[in-house]
């Protein structure tokens, strides 16, 4: 599948998942959405009940990430930050009320039916310093060096070009900027093969690097002080359920992918002052 594919299943996908939330349908992510399963481990329980007291139902409701970057990131107020595939809003609408009134926070979405319902979360919340943007990750349409945070829940992984991705992100920091997202990595070498299975139930996070390899990447675009931290690894038989019901056979697959995937949370810094430009490979320089 080419990138323009992949943008549009990932695009009908979660808009899927924004009129689920309206409607009060189904709350969970990718297949399990449907399966009559429950919702699958990474998606839930990611925000403690003061986080979620402070934000619209339906903005925890639409929640499809697999981390809380908001609460790991460092936020001052009169910080700008900016949420990359900001979804119902959640993870914008909690960095705002830390910003306050002197900071400013941006969410950046490219599906119609999540900027709907994050525009109304936002109404409903009564956030004055919140906007959300349509666009792609790849081409942030904000210019350079005006964000102090960047945060993202489980998006980075969905891009198939990462690199432009991540160069983007060190364009539009400012000098000394803070790279703050929580994502799906995994460690060490899985086929493809199994990596296909896999993600029939990790339907929200494919495309994960591997640990080494978000480093690199990271590094490639400009970033310095790179940490990653997991938060929480994952079991196959957290899956097990779901993975029977769809012919895989689990205890068969259990040696190559058990706490092989894990979310993590991702930090790096743009370095400050005369800071390298962000081109990172041929995509990037385009």
């Amino acid at each position: 599948m080419d990138s323009a594919n992949i943008k549009e299943v990932i695009r009908e996908k979660y808009g899927q998942a924004a009129l689920r939330v309206t409607s009060g349908g189904s709350r969970c992510c990718g297949a399990t959405a449907d399966s009559g399963l429950g919702c699958d481990p990474i998606t839930t329980n990611l925000y403690n009940n003061s986080q979620a007291q402070q934000v619209p139902a339906e903005a925890l409701w639409a929640s499809l990430g697999c981390g809380n970057p908001a609460a790991l990131a460092q936020i001052s107020p009169g910080d700008v930050v900016l949420d990359l595939g900001s979804g119902g809003g959640i993870d914008v609408l909690l960095s705002a009320r830390r910003v306050g009134p002197t900071g400013k926070a941006y969410g950046l979405d490219m599906t119609g039916e999540m900027l709907a319902l994050a525009n109304e979360n936002k109404r409903k919340a009564g956030a004055e310093n919140v906007e959300f943007l349509r666009g792609e990750i790849e081409n942030i349409p904000l210019p350079d060096s005006s964000v102090d945070l960047i945060i993202s829940n489980c998006v980075i992984n969905l891009s198939a070009d990462k690199d432009r991705v991540l160069c983007e992100a060190y364009r539009v920091l400012k000098p000394g900027g803070r790279f703050a997202v929580s994502d799906v990595v995994t460690r060490g070498e899985i086929s493809p093969k199994i990596r296909q299975s896999i993600l029939l139930w990790v339907g929200c996070v494919a495309g994960a690097l591997q640990e080494t390899e978000y480093r690199e990447k990271l590094a490639a675009a400009g970033f310095e002080q790179i940490e990653l931290e997991p938060t929480r690894i994952y079991r196959v038989d957290d899956a097990r359920e779901f993975l029977s019901a769809e012919g895989i056979d689990v205890d068969a697959i259990t040696p190559a992918v058990d706490e092989k995937f894990m979310s993590a949370f991702v930090r790096a810094i743009k370095p400050p002052g005369l800071a390298k430009p962000s081109c990172c490979g041929p995509s990037c320089c385009q």
